[in-house]
């Protein structure tokens, strides 16, 4: 317990900077410093203890859309940096989207839902196995990482890539489905929502999307240490989230007619996409996740739960 007080005395300053920079005035983070104390120190313990220097420990955190997995991995990031003084390289699943354009061959060639960026299918996952292999590799050379731009809906460009210039010790890969797993094709056949109703009558999306996770995402996700997850009570509190989690993109984003910022039926109609993959993820993932972090409605973690100790 004294180890935990002085992590936080060491790390309270910079995280809860971070926290305010991620605030605004109408949206608070309450018990703040709880959940550092009680849920993230214990949490960075237990990576560090883990994490092995000759090569990166991976770890894989997974939550639905507007759980707070940004807000947590760079908290995460800065006490495993500042108290355990351990290389850390924080990205997330989102940046390594297909770029506009790749996603619209894929939807005249396949089908025509898979220009909306998100589901698995949507990224390229080459490029994410080449950076599992290079962070792995004995030999490591600086790596180029992508940056994606959700206000305009497609990649930064490259000046504004990662630069990956060290070896990290511990790397956090985030995302909605990080860890996902697929389903059996038998229950593909019942429509969730409206969208998979009208738009994938024939199965062919929900089909590809499903492929994609039983074997390439699959293969990736394997190499993964350990995998935390945010587990939310139920996806109309994450539509809630995400809702204001737009409103915040849209406060903090410039006035300009290349950003694609969602109004409340586009999240909606957005999040259609999402809802079976995070629907299973809610019933299959705390059998296999390392750590399983119980959100409560208030958007606070009210318990942790440890599995592969």
């Amino acid at each position: 317990m004294q180890s935990v007080s002085f992590c936080f005395n060491s790390v309270k300053k910079d995280c809860l900077k971070f926290i305010k920079s991620q605030e605004t005035k109408l949206d608070k983070f309450k018990n703040k410093e709880r959940m550092i104390r009680l849920f993230l120190i214990p949490l960075c313990f237990w990576i560090s203890k883990k994490a092995d220097k000759k090569r990166p420990y991976f770890v894989g955190l997974a939550g639905g859309q507007g759980t707070g997995k940004t807000t947590i991995s760079s908290i995460i990031k800065i006490i495993l940096t500042k108290y355990f003084k351990l290389r850390v390289f924080r990205i997330s699943i989102d940046d390594f989207y297909k770029t506009r354009k790749e996603r619209r061959i894929l939807s005249k060639k396949i089908h025509p839902m898979l220009l909306t960026r998100g589901v698995p299918g949507t990224h390229d996952v080459n490029m994410m196995s080449n950076f599992f292999k290079k962070t792995k590799s004995k030999k490591f050379k600086k790596i180029k990482l992508p940056t994606f731009n959700k206000a305009i809906d497609d990649r930064f460009s490259k000046k504004y890539w990662y630069d990956l210039r060290k070896k990290p010790d511990v790397i956090i890969f985030e995302g909605w489905c990080v860890g996902a797993k697929s389903e059996k094709n038998l229950t593909l056949k019942k429509s969730l929502n409206y969208l998979e109703k009208t738009d994938d009558q024939k199965l062919i999306w929900r089909k590809y999307v499903n492929q994609q996770l039983k074997f390439k995402y699959k293969k990736l996700y394997s190499q993964l240490n350990c995998l935390i997850y945010l587990k939310a009570k139920n996806f109309s509190l994450l539509q809630k989230w995400r809702l204001k989690q737009e409103h915040k993109l849209r406060l903090k984003s410039k006035k300009s007619s290349k950003n694609k910022i969602m109004s409340k039926n586009d999240v909606i109609k957005f999040m259609q996409t999402y809802q079976r993959i995070t629907q299973n993820m809610f019933k299959n993932m705390p059998k296999y996740a390392s750590i399983i972090l119980n959100l409560n409605s208030n958007h606070q973690i009210k318990s942790a739960v440890y599995k592969n100790k």
